[in-house]
């Protein structure tokens, strides 16, 4: 290591032109130093030291991890190189952004000059952890060259022929060496003076070593699904929800840092950056604080009294105060024809401003208040506004009738209250505020006199009145506002992020209900004057027929015998009834003639589904390209059959937050919720997989790495070359690269008959061709197609193996003594129940050299039965035969519901009475849930069937409460 050269780190620029937050001012004095902000000249020249030794350029160009240097030491760079994104330290975020680029490794850095920076060992030191002992990577030292690696035989890597993109891919990715990473350092564009590993630890309470490891593989530009299932050692088996969470917590943290540093660069071209000011900027950790500090420097602002006072030059004698008082005389500063200085009053008020402001930025005051707040009752009370009690619409004030008189204590109010206060007083319905009680004020005022602003020499009765004053104002006029709102932004910041999880849960469950295989459905979207729009589908979800039925305008009994010759016709007895306009009257319909056995000899069933959003869909521009010549009322039955015969391919194709199934979701960040639900839909098609050669483009662009674009490309590539043969042909598609490739290879699928036959045709074929022509214009015309033809299909890629593991599955193939081509047959659970018995999961996963999670994923993928489909753990619709009334509830009856949706407050049940009942989240506990529903993490969601209790009828307000039995 230590012949090798030494290397100018590159500093990340902070932007020159960036919108600037509003800003408000507080913070302090840590411990940072100005140094950073120097003009880099003195450093720019560091990264020429290496010209000496210039001649081993080609052995490292730019040396990274401690790991990388030592493997690398004698091997020449001249083989196939492999640009990667590596879990070693990336120098910057926008190496994710790289494209594979082969260049000489002895070529000079041209832009080393460019972003030097001066620490050099904590990136060093920041990945070695990483690096497993496979690992081997050589990266240049500058955010414009691409990371390159020395490409290694290892039998760890899953082809052949890896893509140019692939260092972490199969790394043998173990979690616990990371552990030892030096501080888990991680260098961040935008360098502040915490650490941004342990600042999202502390916030997200995930391990270090986890988070450090979650930055680095985001860096890359892994997905959510991929990392959730290939990397499950790095991340410590977190589930996808966490995954979000610290995801979304990483981007604020990242966004108080770039604003910060804009901030910074402004205010130095101004000439108002201080060594003060900057300590303050780079201490602040969220947009609250970063607005304390710098609105008094904001462009346009008046100044605060502090600036002001200090302008009629005021500073030297509140500092005098504090410092050295016995020499003080405020009497000097008086000047007559000088506003804020014509009196010993105006002289003394300049001084306590300057103090108050003082004290207000200082880190260990605010430090002590927040410490003091903690221990406190702090509460948050609303009240009616005296305007909206006089103008406001009454129906409005209604739905606030229990916030018109509210005081709770800020760490017991719950999520769903405080969105619905934030609404109330958007609606200036609500009146707001946060109480701090007095003992907080008297108790920080008596510490700020006696410990931290205790001045060192004696006071005079009228200066310690002074600083008394001062430290008064500084809590009541810039300490308590700042408190205020961040005790409220966080509230509201925690109550969105639970909203939008629950919506995230809540939209999980539905997508990935069972779907119904194998029945011919009618789809019924009710209506009253327009009528009921049929559609039957066939058990492949083709058209079959569509029709309007008038069932509630008295022609009920003539429509009937329309109904049953439909679904005699087409063998159909499985109807779907839309939740919406005449439901209840349509479901009571067919409820009557299914119980007067009407449509014997058919055993007809019906079912309610949630047609949120089907309205939408049906006036989409991808309806009208799906169903170009249906009316868009009769699509919407179409897509209401569809939801229950295949509930994730169609509400894929409805906008997340338009299915129904949140809270409060048009009041929270809508950049927030939307990124969080399209990352739940990716997630959930992921992990069921899609059957690359049946599949829509539209369901195909929610798999992890792909987008429209790419999907439309693997559309278009399968149309003009035929079916896909196996994974690696889907390097072929145009824009599909070696990244793109690692996360979406995991999660198609193939079905191995289709492709037998179809290969099996194409082989006689081509033989029939070959016959038929010589080496003429036509053999040249169709040489093309003959490598597509000659693939050979892969069994492994019906599983959900990832490629780069394939080798690690043909060795374990070996040991068992199995045949690819036995997947999911009763024979391979056999055999690999014996082996794992015989030596342990973790002894055979140390024979192969692999990770014990990888040879899991292993074991699933090869003894999960073909076709294997993960929505059949989870529950189907509820078909039912007759019908309850609302008024035949009873307090005590014991029914039977699906969930509709789930809320922070409760879970809202249909039982079938046309009301939804709620089950108070007090009534659900643990006890009531199942393991199973304890393992996956998803306690109560839309469409859990549940057992319940009736504990009150409100007929009134048509208001049921329950309580929970047990989840069936």
């Amino acid at each position: 290591m230590s012949s090798l050269p030494r290397r100018g780190k590159s500093v990340a620029k902070a932007p020159t032109s960036e919108e600037l937050p509003s800003f408000l001012n507080s913070t302090s004095e840590s411990e940072e130093e100005e140094e950073e902000w120097e003009p880099k000249s003195k450093i720019a020249r560091r990264p020429r030291l290496p010209k000496k030794t210039e001649a081993k350029t080609k052995k490292a160009a730019a040396p990274q991890s401690t790991v990388a240097r030592k493997m690398v030491k004698k091997v020449a760079i001249k083989e196939e190189m492999d640009v990667s994104l590596p879990i070693a330290p990336v120098e910057d975020n926008k190496m994710q952004l790289l494209k594979p680029k082969e260049e000489d490794a002895g070529t000079k850095p041209k832009c080393l000059n460019q972003k030097p920076e001066v620490p050099k060992k904590r990136e060093i030191n920041s990945f070695q952890g990483k690096n497993q002992n496979s690992l081997v990577s050589d990266e240049k030292p500058s955010t414009s060259f691409p990371v390159v690696k020395q490409e290694k035989c290892e039998e760890a890597f899953a082809f052949d022929e890896p893509p140019s993109k692939k260092i972490k891919l199969n790394a043998c990715p173990e979690g616990k060496p990371v552990k030892n990473l030096g501080g888990n350092k991680i260098k961040e564009e935008f360098e502040m003076n915490w650490d941004i590993v342990q600042a999202l630890s502390e916030i997200t309470n995930v391990e270090p070593w986890v988070c450090a490891n979650l930055i680095r593989l985001f860096q890359e530009e892994n997905t959510i699904p991929f990392i959730a299932r290939y990397r499950k050692e790095l991340i410590n088996n977190l589930e996808a929800d966490a995954l979000r969470e610290v995801q979304q917590t990483l981007e604020e943290l990242r966004t108080v840092a770039k604003k910060t540093h804009t901030m910074i660069q402004k205010l130095k071209k101004e000439g108002k950056l201080s060594s003060c000011l900057l300590k303050g900027l780079l201490n602040c950790r969220t947009l609250e604080e970063l607005d304390h500090v710098s609105a008094p420097y904001k462009t346009g602002s008046k100044g605060t009294k502090a600036q002001r006072a200090k302008q009629l030059g005021l500073e030297p004698a509140a500092l005098s105060l504090l410092q050295n008082p016995m020499e003080l005389n405020l009497f000097s500063y008086i000047r007559p024809n000088t506003k804020g200085l014509a009196n010993i009053q105006e002289v003394e008020a300049g001084v306590q401003h300057i103090l108050a402001d003082i004290f207000a930025k200082d880190k260990d005051t605010l430090d002590f208040i927040r410490k003091l707040c903690q221990q406190r009752y702090i509460s948050i009370q609303s009240t009616l506004a005296k305007v909206s009690s006089k103008n406001g619409n009454e129906k409005d004030i209604d739905k606030f009738q229990l916030y018109h008189e509210f005081s709770c204590n800020i760490k017991n109010i719950q999520h769903h209250q405080i969105l619905a206060i934030n609404r109330g007083e958007n609606l200036k319905i609500l009146t707001v505020k946060v109480n701090i009680p007095d003992g907080v004020k008297n108790e920080f005022c008596w510490w700020c006199v006696n410990e931290r602003w205790r001045p060192k020499q004696f006071l005079k009765p009228e200066f310690m009145r002074i600083l008394r004053s001062s430290v008064e104002d500084a809590y009541k006029r810039l300490i308590y506002p700042l408190l205020c709102r961040e005790f409220r932004s966080k509230l509201t910041s925690d109550a969105e992020k639970e909203s939008v999880m629950m919506f995230g849960r809540n939209l999980r469950q539905l997508l990935l209900t069972s779907p119904v295989r194998g029945r011919t459905l009618m789809g019924v979207d009710p209506g009253y004057k327009h009528g009921c729009k049929l559609a039957i589908i066939s058990p492949t979800s083709q058209i079959l027929h569509t029709d309007v039925v008038y069932l509630h305008s008295g022609q009920g009994f003539r429509e009937a015998e329309k109904i049953k010759r439909l679904l005699l016709q087409y063998n159909c007895s499985t109807v779907v009834i839309g939740n919406g306009t005449a439901c209840r009257e349509t479901e009571a319909y067919f409820a009557d003639l299914i119980m007067k056995k009407y449509f014997a000899p058919l055993d007809v069933v019906y079912c309610i589904v949630s047609e949120a959003g089907a309205s939408i869909y049906s006036v989409s521009p991808e309806a009208c390209k799906e169903m170009p010549d249906l009316d868009p009322n009769l699509r919407s039955a179409v897509s209401i059959a569809r939801r229950v015969q295949d509930p994730l391919a169609e509400l894929v194709k409805i906008e997340p937050k338009h299915i129904g199934v949140g809270m409060y979701q048009h009041d929270v960040s809508q950049t927030l919720l939307k990124a969080t639900l399209d990352s739940v839909v990716e997630e959930c098609v992921s992990f069921v997989g899609v059957d690359i050669n049946i599949c829509s483009e539209i369901l195909l662009r929610h798999i992890a790495g792909l987008n429209t674009n790419r999907a439309k490309n693997i559309i278009e590539w399968r149309e003009k070359n035929g079916p896909f043969i196996n994974r690696e042909q889907l390097k072929e598609v145009k824009g599909l690269g070696p990244k793109t490739f690692q996360q979406c290879a995991g999660f198609i699928r193939f079905n191995q008959e289709y492709i037998k036959t179809f290969c099996s045709n194409k082989k006689n074929e081509l033989g029939s061709r070959a016959l038929l022509t010589k080496a003429g214009a036509l053999g040249k015309k169709k040489s093309k197609l003959t490598p597509c033809a000659l693939q050979q299909p892969n069994p492994l890629d019906q599983t959900c193996i990832h490629p780069e593991s394939y080798n690690i599955a043909m060795r374990f193939l070996s040991l068992i003594g199995g045949n690819a081509n036995d997947i999911g047959k009763s024979d391979m659970q056999q055999k690999v129940n014996a082996v794992i018995q015989k030596e342990g999961l973790e002894g055979t996963a140390k024979r192969l050299n692999t990770t014990v999670h990888t040879l899991q994923l292993i074991i699933d993928g090869l003894t999960q039965p073909e076709g294997y489909d993960i929505r059949t753990d989870f529950d189907k619709p509820d078909f039912k035969r007759s019908i309850v009334c609302f008024e035949d509830l009873s307090v005590g009856a014991v029914l039977t519901g699906k969930v509709e949706n789930a809320t922070p407050f409760g879970v809202f049940v249909d039982i079938g009475v046309g009301k939804s009942g709620l089950i108070p989240v007090r009534n659900i506990t643990e006890a009531k849930l199942s393991k199973a529903k304890k393992r996956r993490s998803l306690g109560l969601g839309p469409g859990e069937r549940v057992e319940v209790k009736v504990l009150n009828v409100d007929i009134p307000r048509l208001r049921i409460t329950l309580d929970l039995i047990r989840v069936l």
